[in-house]
């Protein structure tokens, strides 16, 4: 499939607006791109034309959204490009959205301290019961079969 793809670098214009929808969560906010020159006869950057995109973010990247950004952030979004014509009260309207794929500060304005989001709740599994550590030399397959069911714990970054 025929998709364009792109990377749009600029500022979280709106506050993002978080959903629980019946496909999963969603969420949305306006991005503000805008294009910077050097005007030679001044010598000064000068601010150019500003292009605003709505991004919608879905599944975790929604609930990561909602919960990471806030309006004048920097930020960095790739995703799927769309651009929708419509005509409203008799006035031809044009938008152009972006369906993310990736959202990330723009760190060459500043830091970011990144924190694993915690995985989705889960039905609660029945938990194994602790091994008994303190058995007879003849119980030793009892031992040899409780050792190879445990399983060591994933290592958290930090």
């Amino acid at each position: 499939m025929n998709e364009t793809m792109v990377c749009a670098v600029g500022r979280v214009a709106t506050q993002p607006v978080y959903r629980e929808m019946a496909s999963g969560p969603s969420a949305r906010f306006r991005l503000a791109v805008t294009a910077r020159y050097l005007d030679r006869e001044k010598n000064t950057w000068t601010d150019g034309h500003t292009n605003f995109f709505t991004v919608w973010a879905n599944r975790q990247l929604a609930t990561n959204t909602a919960a990471s950004l806030t309006v004048g952030e920097p930020v960095i979004v790739q995703g799927r490009l769309k651009v929708r014509t419509d005509v409203r009260e008799g006035q031809n309207w044009t938008s152009a959205d972006i369906d993310a794929v990736a959202i990330g500060h723009d760190l060459a304005w500043g830091t970011s301290a990144f924190r694993r989001g915690g995985k989705p709740e889960t039905a609660a599994s029945p938990t194994s019961p602790e091994p008994n550590w303190e058995t007879s030399p003849d119980d030793s397959a009892v031992r040899s079969n409780a050792s190879a069911q445990q399983q060591p714990e994933p290592a958290v970054l930090t």
